[in-house]
């Protein structure tokens, strides 16, 4: 109709970025595009045998541009008028060192080519030692302020992160000036920012991942993040840091400025676009998904992260323990947003295909048809698996563990394997561990007496394999509900965009108007769950050992640095 308003959400996932243009009346699809990051293809800056994973900011600003100039031009000038809001979602915790006017050090000439100047992402571990100490030191203090986090700090987050690099680079530690989120920055970037003091930071990234809360704003402390001395005594390299850094933190329904001339230029917008307050992919999925409260709502890509809403009143002062935070707003303003998740869940996947692939890349002269093949292959043999107590069994944390209870130290394992033991069925202990990884998470919610009264499947491996969503019921002992939409974290950016913009008093009312439903409920199996049931204790009786028994190796890698105050 041509008095419909439209709306752009923008989805910055692991491997690419995704824009979607929609009708912000009632959800609409009317254009959407997708921009795989070359750098990142190539395998630029990362070194994963150290887990090093860095992704360079122009990978970002040029998947931007493309992806919404590629929008705007399916939906033609009728629609191009009547854009009213953008809004972003990202990996995290995704930070990078910027300078004064807020420029990412990747962005200069002395340091486009320094990985330690790169946005470090949300899966790189190159923290673990500094994680560790972060841990051990608050300890320390009468105040706990790892409370409002689990309880573990980790080293994906924000603190460690930072720490690692101004220890390891010198002329990185010189030049910057403040840690900066990815989902902060491309709306300071949106609407021409100028100085880092000037960005306007999500509660999303800083309650999760760098310790800000409410309740540490007290007495000479009036920011929200703990005090400098607790960082300072960590490590002198932190000492005044948090003075560069935030005092306040928006929800994602306000505008984060408006689109400034120079971008308005590069994408073909009036300066008159909101920009809305981003936020991580998992959280605005969640919305995107249609969460409920006490409904786990999981984002299932490489990784998983679950989210959880539920009214602050009902969940009063319970902290629980083990999980990526608890942040009021930090999913829909008003509701406290609990953040747990698996380190690896279809990276786990393809770490096996790319193991089987090996040999098909060395000796056939083209073959990506067949590598694109083994895993529905695989799920199509092992769904078929006459399930008993004595298949292969494995770990989950090939990338560590995030939840219950962060430690990127694990290891993967897998037991029970004889010369009879083929392909599928090692496929099968693999997805079954990370469906026993999701299991751990629901358990740990209702230990901590926070119901679970359903489940909520969101992403691609929800939308793209059956087999893995049906174990995942037979596991869990209950139905998952899997979102019609494929997109559910850029939807989720353009209902909050919609809801920045004044379209909708309240992401509530956007979620209504624009969600797109349910298609497909998986139920648990009846002659399977006893099944699982009992491999699932065995799962834990492997992880209880592998833990216990690498704790002398773990703790020999996470000894502080010659010298540290720690």
């Amino acid at each position: 109709m041509e008095n419909d308003n439209y709306v752009i959400g923008v989805d910055y996932g692991t491997d690419s970025v995704r824009s979607l243009l929609i009708n912000a009346r009632n959800g609409a699809e009317i254009a959407t595009a997708v921009f795989y990051y070359p750098r990142w293809r190539d395998g630029l800056f990362c070194d994963p045998a150290d887990n090093r994973f860095r992704q360079h900011p122009l990978d970002y600003i040029e998947g931007l541009e493309h992806t919404i100039r590629s929008c705007l031009s399916q939906a033609g000038p009728a629609v191009v008028s009547r854009v009213r809001a953008i809004s972003v979602d990202t990996t995290g915790s995704t930070p990078v060192a910027v300078d004064e006017t807020g420029t990412p050090l990747g962005l200069l000439p002395a340091f486009r080519d320094n990985p330690n100047a790169l946005f470090v992402l949300w899966k790189d571990h190159t923290a673990v030692r500094e994680a560790a100490e972060i841990n051990t030191h608050a300890t320390r203090f009468p105040v706990n302020y790892l409370q409002f986090v689990g309880g573990i700090y980790s080293s994906e987050w924000f603190w460690a992160k930072l720490l690692h690099v101004l220890r390891v680079d010198s002329s990185v530690r010189k030049a910057c000036h403040s840690w900066v989120e990815h989902c902060d920055w491309i709306p300071f970037l949106l609407s021409g920012g100028r100085k880092a003091s000037g960005i306007r930071r999500s509660v999303c990234a800083a309650g999760h991942k760098a310790l800000w809360a409410k309740e540490f704003s007290t007495g000479k402390n009036l920011g929200g993040l703990p005090p400098d001395e607790f960082f300072a005594s960590l490590d002198p390299l932190l000492k005044g840091f948090t003075a560069r850094l935030y005092t306040t933190t928006y929800t994602s329904d306000q505008p984060a400025g408006t689109l400034c001339p120079e971008w308005a230029e590069r994408l073909g917008l009036p300066t008159s676009v909101t920009i809305g307050i981003g936020a991580f992919d998992a959280h605005m999925g969640a919305v995107g998904g249609q969460i409920e409260p006490y409904h786990l709502s999981k984002v299932m890509g490489t990784s998983t992260c679950d989210m959880l809403v539920a009214p602050p009143d009902e969940v009063k002062d319970r902290l629980v323990k083990g999980i990526c935070g608890q942040v009021p707003g930090s999913v829909i303003p008003g509701l406290m947003g609990m953040e747990a998740g698996q380190s690896a869940f279809g990276d786990a996947y393809a770490w096996f295909r790319n193991l089987l692939a090996w040999p098909l890349r060395q000796l056939v002269p083209d073959p990506d048809a067949l590598i694109n093949n083994i895993l529905p292959t695989l799920s199509h043999h092992a769904s078929a698996i006459n399930l008993s107590a004595d298949e292969p069994l494995a770990l989950d944390w090939l990338n560590g563990r995030r939840t219950p209870d962060a430690n990127q130290l694990l290891k993967g394992a897998i037991t029970g394997i004889n010369l009879g033991t083929d392909a599928p069925q090692l496929f099968h202990s693999i997805a079954e561990a990370t469906c026993f990884g999701a299991r751990a998470i629901v358990d740990r919610f209702i230990a901590e007496g926070i119901p679970v009264k359903g489940l909520i499947g969101l992403g691609g491996v929800a939308k793209k394999s059956p087999f893995i969503m049906q174990m995942m019921a037979d596991v869990m002992d209950r139905p998952i509900r899997i979102h019609a939409s494929e997109q559910t974290c850029a939807l989720g950016a353009a209902m909050f965009a919609a809801t920045a913009a004044g379209l909708y008093p309240k992401v509530e009312d956007a979620m209504a108007a624009i969600g797109q439903g349910f298609d497909t409920t998986f139920k648990p199996d009846p002659g399977r769950i006893g099944i699982y049931a009992d491999r699932y204790q065995r799962y834990k009786t492997l992880g209880h050992f592998v833990e216990t028994t690498t704790e002398i190796q773990n703790y020999e890698q996470v000894q502080p640095y010659p010298g540290s105050s720690v």
